[in-house]
């Protein structure tokens, strides 16, 4: 897992500073609750996550809706110390590891939690991860009751052998099942793949990507491979036993599945997420990607109030003790500088579907428009609209013309 960014280190209460606070009223509010059990560690993961089985008194899953109940509290009273609270809350976000790991009563339970302690919106998104093996009918009927909205489901591959090298456990025959007993349900549905796993060929990514149009969703995220230090598979593939992704293959694959999404009637907003209409976009993904507050609950879990960034302890029983004292679980913070948002504002505004406005870019920028446009990066009607809206192979150089564009801008 990769090492917690360094920071100043926080006060032991959380308390926030009162820039903190400045303006919230006018921005958005989302909750993010970091749940870390797996069944087993997949190779390719670098999550902070752990073996639902390896953790003790204190950081089991027994003892996670106690633990959360005590940050949900802790959050309350610091951002009503600086003006921050009273907001309704936008979206809820289970992630993890896998949400659903724990009984359906339990996650149930800590959204019950929450909805006492935070005024929800009467159209609140609320989201759950899950792995298609931790599902049933049963399981799901427990979420809607409790006011869930939306499942995100690990899918990655129809493929049993890049599956297999994925580390994943769970049988890809069942995704039609599960897909079914969701929408059954009234929960909006997304799958999620990942494409460019070693040995995974274009016809196996046509496989996975005929597979989950199949069942009619109304969102996709798709996401290329990323080796990272750290993982099980990163080892593989510095030792020789599995090769780098090639950037070519993952070029041609990103090209196949926009083919494909677009035939099938989705339309990318964001470089890796396709959806059927604005309606079925994740909102919860869309606060993040338009810098909006956010607090993360949980083991390593991180927030963002005001331009301030925090984060918690990354192991499941540093988090409880620290909670179980009654101090803030979390260990380190960056106040963000103006220069800081402005960058991180253009880089994620510049992956989105018509964010970016272009009189919003600093002076000079209107040189770098033009080459883009003239480079077949982005498309030239929406330029003309002053907005900035990739072209398919600009979706694939975003990075690049985010980097040329942050230097007009700071």
């Amino acid at each position: 897992m990769p090492a917690q960014p360094t920071g100043e280190v926080p006060p032991l209460d959380g308390s926030l500073p009162a820039s903190a606070g400045v303006g919230a009223a006018d921005r958005g509010l989302s909750l993010y609750v970091h749940v870390p059990y797996c069944r087993v560690r997949c190779g390719y993961c670098d999550f902070n996550t752990y073996t639902a089985e390896d953790l003790g008194p204190g950081a089991s899953r027994d003892d996670y809706r106690a633990n959360l109940s005590r940050e949900l509290d802790l959050s309350v009273r610091t951002l009503a110390e600086v003006g921050a609270g009273d907001r309704e809350v936008s979206t809820i976000f289970f992630g993890g590891g896998t949400p659903t790991m724990l009984d359906a009563s339990v996650l149930a339970g800590m959204l019950t939690d929450i909805r006492a302690r935070y005024r929800l919106a009467a159209d609140v998104e609320v989201t759950t991860e899950a792995n298609p093996d931790t599902l049933d009918p049963a399981y799901i009927a427990t979420l809607v009751g409790a006011g869930f909205t939306r499942i995100s489901l690990g899918m990655q591959s129809a493929v049993p052998h890049v599956l297999a090298t994925l580390d994943r456990t769970h049988d890809p025959e069942k995704i039609p099942d599960v897909a079914r007993w969701v929408k059954d349900a009234g929960l909006e549905l997304s799958l999620d793949l990942i494409y460019g796993t070693p040995g995974e060929s274009i016809d196996d990514w046509r496989r996975s990507l005929d597979v989950a149009l199949a069942n009619e969703v109304d969102h996709i995220s798709a996401y290329s491979l990323i080796v990272e230090p750290g993982t099980k598979m990163g080892a593989m593939v510095r030792r020789g036993q599995l090769p780098m992704p090639d950037e070519d293959d993952l070029a041609d694959k990103y090209e196949i599945a926009d083919a494909a999404m677009t035939a099938a009637g989705l339309r990318w907003y964001e470089v890796s997420n396709w959806s059927t209409s604005a309606a079925t976009r994740c909102e919860h993904n869309m606060a993040y990607w338009r810098n909006a507050d956010w607090w993360g609950f949980g083991p390593g879990a991180h927030s963002h109030i005001g331009g301030v960034r925090f984060w918690n302890a990354k192991h499941p029983k540093a988090w409880s003790d620290r909670l179980l004292a009654g101090d803030s679980p979390g260990i380190g913070r960056e106040v963000l500088s103006a220069q800081t948002r402005e960058i991180e504002r253009i880089m994620l505004a510049a992956r989105i579907d018509s964010e970016l406005r272009l009189d919003t870019l600093g002076p000079g920028s209107e040189l770098a428009i033009r080459n883009f446009v003239n480079q077949g990066l982005l498309d030239a009607e929406a330029v003309a609209q002053g907005w900035f809206q990739p072209t398919l192979q600009g979706r694939l150089m975003a990075d690049y013309m985010v980097r040329i564009l942050t230097d007009y801008s700071v």
